[in-house]
This record gives structure tokens, C-alpha cells and sequence, in this order.
């Protein structure tokens, strides 16, 4: 549903690369009638399906929810009788207050008895929630930057409970231009502006998942790419820590993950984690410095939040619910040099 877009095609990208899945149809309102490769030139070739209105949707093992913000909440039930399996790209069920939802988005929620049923659709937290679920929430892609970055260190204690500031360098993609806009309004793309600079809905997403209770603060800036997050999130560490205690907690957590990477080498030009090396992966590089002298500690994670932060995770917690192996489908190691 709303394969038009960039969440969808890139849903779309990997699905149909996909072992265990076969894509059979695909909506968009505006583009109805059209090959889906008009709207999306990278899959010329790989299907011949054209986009449908909705209302064309036959039932199906699975149906994705690409719609924009509060439109599949206000139609959950038409989409549950299409689909055993109802995943949700868009942010209408992540959050599982109602209250908090209202405070995020300003309005009330149009199904509040159902966000219960939903499982949050991030594989490192949720994995054993994932098995078997028939409802998943995708995780926001700057969320999913800063969730990984921090929760080891959080659910360790290896961070002082105080404030945390993380800034998101973030392509046009995930700043919230469709591809519509981009193609329309190429300078909006290709900006670097301060687009969000407090009050950033994802503020709640991350603060509901991480561990502990302390004042999180989001920034986000836009840049003149279209894919990728480079977050920057700096915290404090209690006296007598050091890097061993960073490193250490992010083995414990991230040892067995098949899509997290520690990156921090002593010399070369990759030291650090870079967006432009995971276009098109599902990875999260995550990396760190520490100022001894104070005790910060800058915080460091990279995604292509079309991947990592959208679709990739989806896929992969599709893997889990359904019993496969979580990495099928999702096997790009990126490009160098990019």
C-alpha cells in the first residue's frame, strides 16, 4: 500500500529480491494504471506489476503499509481483513500510550484500543517479540540512529542518567520530502538547513524504548544527500569509567547481531562510522570517542535510513515472524568507493 513513494519502492527493492516472498500487487492513487518502473527506474526489469487504487487491494499474506502519517491508523481494519501479517512503515502505531501520541502529534489517535497489539518493529530490541507477531510497527529511521547508538550503554549503566543531546545529519529522504518533492523541487534536496531543531517526533519513539528515565534531546539537519543518517549523540560517563566499559557493553549486546558493527580503528580514513559506505545495506555502524578529561563521550551510528531505518528492518523483522533466516534479502554489502 503506497508503493509510490520512497518507503515503498524501496520495500518494493528488496521484496523482490526477497527468497521467500513474491510481490503480487502494489497501490498508489496517483500513479494508478502506471508499470510500477515508471515511478521507480531502478526496478525496470524485475517486475512487470503496474500500480492499483487501493480499493482494487485483493487479500493477501502480507500487506505493507507505505501510507503517510495517521492515513493506515484510520483504516486498520479494512487493511487486518486483507492480510494474516500487517506491517506499518508510517509512525501510526509505534508509540504505545495514547497519551503520549497525542502529545507527539497534537491530535488523538484513531484506533487507541489497538496499539497494544503491535510489536515495535526493531529486530535488536524485539527479536523475541517479533516471532510470530502478525502486527508490526517499523521503527523511525532517526530513532533507530539513536536507539542503537545508546541502548547497550543504557541498559548497562555505563552512561550518567542525565541529559543526552543527539544530532541527526540526515538526507532529504529523511527529512521528510517525498519523491515527488525531490523530483519536483531539487533544491529542497539538496539543502543543508536546520530542519528540526527541537521537537523532533522521534524524541518520544527513542525515549520510549531506551532504558532508564533522563531527558533525551533531538536535533535534525538536513544535507544534500538523499539516503543516510549520521547521529552524533553525546553523554557523560560516571568517574572511574572508561573506554574498556564502552567497548565492553556494546560486545555484551551486539556480539551475536547480524547488522550491528562496531567501527573505530586507530589510523586510515574509516575510523569512524560513515552513511555513504551503507547506502543500500541494512547496517548499523555504530562508533565512539572519549574525552578522558571530562568523562563526554561523542556517540557515533550511521544507517541508510531507507534500509536500517525503514525497509531493511522491516524485512528483517518479516524474517523473524515468519521463521526465516533473519538476514534473507537483505545480503547488499555496499558500495566502495562511494
Amino acid at each position: 500500500m503506497g508503493g509510490s513513494g520512497y518507503a515503498g519502492g524501496e520495500f518494493l527493492r528488496l521484496a523482490l529480491g526477497h527468497p521467500h516472498l513474491e510481490v503480487t500487487q502494489v497501490t498508489s492513487e496517483r500513479s494508478a494504471g502506471l508499470p510500477v518502473s515508471m515511478v521507480h527506474p531502478n526496478l525496470r526489469g524485475r517486475t512487470n506489476l503496474k500500480f492499483r487504487k487501493a480499493a482494487e487491494l485483493d487479500a493477501a499474506d502480507i500487506v505493507v503499509l507505505a501510507l503517510p502519517h495517521n492515513s493506515a491508523a484510520k483504516r486498520i481494519a479494512e487493511f487486518t481483513e486483507k492480510g494474516r501479517i500487517v506491517v506499518d512503515l508510517s509512525a501510526d502505531f509505534r508509540l504505545k500510550d495514547p497519551e503520549v501520541y497525542r502529545a507527539t502529534y497534537g491530535e488523538d489517535h484513531p484506533a487507541p484500543d489497538q496499539l497494544g497489539d503491535w510489536v515495535y518493529g526493531n529486530p535488536e530490541l524485539h527479536r523475541e517479540d517479533l516471532r510470530g507477531a502478525t502486527r508490526i510497527a517499523c521503527a523511525g529511521c532517526f530513532a533507530t540512529s539513536v536507539i542503537l547508538a545508546l541502548y547497550p550503554l543504557l541498559k548497562l549503566g555505563v552512561l550518567l542518567p542525565k541529559d543526552i543531546i543527539a544530532t541527526g545529519l540526515v538526507g532529504s529522504s529523511a527529512a521528510g520530502a517525498s519523491a515527488s518533492e525531490a523530483s519536483h523541487h531539487p533544491e529542497r534536496a539538496g539543502s543543508l538547513r536546520v530542519y528540526k531543531p527541537v521537537g523532533h517526533r522521534h524524541t518520544a519513539e527513542a525515549s520510549q524504548e531506551l532504558p532508564g528515565n533522563f531527558p533525551l534531546h533531538l536535533t535534525a539537519i538536513s544535507t544534500p544527500r538523499v539516503r543516510g543518517i549520521l547521529t552524533t549523540a553525546q553523554a557523560w560517563l560516571p568517574d572511574g569509567y572508561s573506554e574498556r566499559d564502552i567497548w565492553s557493553a556494546y560486545r555484551e549486546v551486539y556480539a551475536a547481531e547480524p547488522f550491528v558493527r562496531i567501527v573505530k580503528a586507530a589510523r586510515g580514513i574509516h575510523r569512524y562510522p560513515d552513511p555513504m559506505l551503507l547506502d543500500g545495506t541494512n547496517y548499523c555502524d555504530i562508533g565512539f570517542e572519549l574525552d578522558t578529561e571530562t568523562g563526554r563521550v561523542v556517540l557515533m551510528s550511521a544507517i541508510d535510513n531507507l534500509v536500517k531505518g525503514t525497509a531493511g528492518h522491516a524485512i528483517q523483522s518479516l524474517n523473524i515472524a515468519c521463521g526465516w533466516e533473519e538476514t534473507a534479502g537483505l545480503d547488499f554489502a555496499g558500495l566502495h568507493p562511494a
